[in-house]
């Protein structure tokens, strides 16, 4: 994990030491808790921190009360965090995770230490480039877990695999053909780990993503479709059509492909496996049949080594 290390006293431009705020009180930014409200003022409540020391009462400004009216005496829930100037602040705008929880959330912004992702709560919550998976960009959602690092400082970790296989359920109610929705929580040089919204753990071969999909990465949300009910309880995926289906959108690809070229391509059923994985992502077997569908139809003709849309 990235962890700074701690710097001695800062100066001034004069030369002069300048002393950075101490949290003297036994709470820490990313806790929630419950704070009496010990006075007033222009720019918010002050809330007793229970040291018996008024300089060590934390700041719930105006701006975070989120349209409460709160007066001395009053108990109010807070998210604890720390303000540009380092010092410990209160919202009432609490995350959507608690230290341990797993959660899908957007990333905000990616910096040269790392990232920040949103939990629901006043700030952005630390990401790591240690406890990255793949390349992480803004507004990517990724599942992570919320821990405090070292510094006992509240960050997220994309490393949820454990946890997500320790809170799986068993794949009911699911037969082969059944359309799963997931997201993707790990990625693997055979396929991609999916986490369906039934809490189900899918897998997807690479084999079974067509080209047209294009580099899949985290967080991403799939439709799949169920090919084999595991004795684990896991599932088996696929991107692909069944056949059939698989069948008429090759056709009607190859097809369209063609008119986009005056309705000739160089391509035919000894073109070579290679060529033809590279050009329609399919393999050659389905686009023999994707040809031979549309040469029953009577739409196309092969002629030496082409094939020509019919007029």
């Amino acid at each position: 994990m990235i962890d700074k290390k701690p710097r001695g006293p800062r100066t001034s431009g004069r030369g002069k030491f300048v002393v950075p705020p101490v949290n003297n009180t036994k709470y820490k930014a990313g806790d929630v808790v419950t704070l009496k409200v010990a006075r007033m003022a222009e720019m918010g409540a002050f809330l007793d921190a229970g040291t018996g020391n008024t300089s060590d009462d934390i700041l719930l400004h105006n701006q975070q009360m989120e349209g409460m009216n709160v007066k001395v005496g009053d108990e109010v829930k807070v998210y604890l965090y720390l303000d540009p100037s380092k010092r410990l602040t209160a919202s009432t705008k609490l995350p959507k995770m608690r230290e341990g929880q797993l959660g899908y959330v957007k990333v905000l912004s990616v910096t040269r230490d790392g990232g920040f992702v949103d939990i629901g709560a006043e700030r952005g919550v630390f990401l790591p480039y240690s406890e990255m998976h793949g390349h992480v960009n803004a507004d990517q959602m990724v599942w992570v877990k919320l821990y405090r690092d070292k510094s006992d400082r509240p960050c997220v970790t994309m490393r949820v695999e454990e946890d997500i296989q320790r809170i799986a359920k068993k794949a009911e109610g699911v037969k082969v053909g059944d359309q799963v929705v997931g997201t993707i929580y790990n990625i693997l040089p055979e396929g991609f780990f999916i986490f369906t919204k039934e809490h189900f753990i899918a897998f997807l071969p690479r084999n079974e993503v067509p080209t047209s999909y294009g580099r899949l990465d985290f967080g991403q949300r799939l439709e799949l479709r169920v090919t084999f009910l595991r004795e684990d309880g896991r599932l088996n995926t696929s991107l692909r059509l069944v056949k059939e289906k698989a069948l008429l959108a090759d056709a009607e690809e190859i097809f369209a492909f063609m008119q986009e070229r005056g309705g000739r391509m160089p391509y035919c059923d000894s073109t070579p496996t290679e060529i033809i994985k590279s050009k329609f992502g399919i393999s050659k077997a389905a686009f023999k049949r994707a040809l031979g569908h549309l040469m029953k139809e009577g739409k196309v003709r092969q002629e030496t080594g082409w094939t020509i849309i019919n007029d």
